[in-house]
């Protein structure tokens, strides 16, 4: 049986597009289900989304109704839902009803994500933020990924730079709006 592995990421964040500029310094367990693909959409979307109170699923992909990173609101209910992939459309309503504000990253083919949406039965869908990561751009950085990772993280108008030991990986974070 397989058994999860735990990554370190030390990330010198500068979101241009946000003006967020800090580093991060957290831990990733790829579970045996999981794919590298998986794990670094996520570790881009908790970096690019990096700010007090953003959590990981404590209990990782074991439980199907809680979310990849989320975030509390202080008033009651989530603040911030996050997913990982193409979820169902069931998920993502769940998700527009639980939380004031629902992003998903997906490294798989948007225009699949983008039509269940569409065509699915979701409350409020067109307030769902949709990024897009390419499978070669995440295939580079998975030939760099280390159990221990020291990464510069760059966001400029929608280009993510990542330098990694000197060397720079380059790659368009797409945006689709709903409306």
């Amino acid at each position: 049986m397989a058994t999860p592995s735990l990554y370190r990421f030390r990330i010198e964040l500068s979101n241009i597009d946000q003006g967020v500029y800090e580093g991060l310094d957290f831990r990733l367990v790829l579970h045996p289900s999981e794919t590298h693909a998986y794990l670094l959409t996520r570790m881009i979307a908790y970096s690019l989304n990096a700010q007090e109170g953003l959590v990981f699923s404590p209990s990782g992909l074991s439980d199907p109704d809680t979310p990849a990173i989320s975030m509390d609101d202080p008033r009651g209910g989530l603040a911030l839902w996050i997913e990982i992939g193409n979820p169902s459309a069931r998920r993502l309503h769940k998700a527009t009803k639980a939380a004031r504000r629902v992003m998903v990253y997906t490294y798989k083919n948007p225009e699949l994500l983008i039509a269940e949406i569409r065509g699915g039965n979701i409350f409020q869908s067109e307030r769902i933020e949709v990024f897009a990561l390419a499978e070669p751009f995440l295939s580079e950085l998975e030939a760099a990924l280390e159990r221990d990772n020291s990464w510069s993280v760059l966001l400029s108008d929608g280009l993510l730079t990542v330098g990694i030991d000197g060397e720079t990986v380059e790659g368009e974070l797409r945006r689709f709006d709903l409306t």
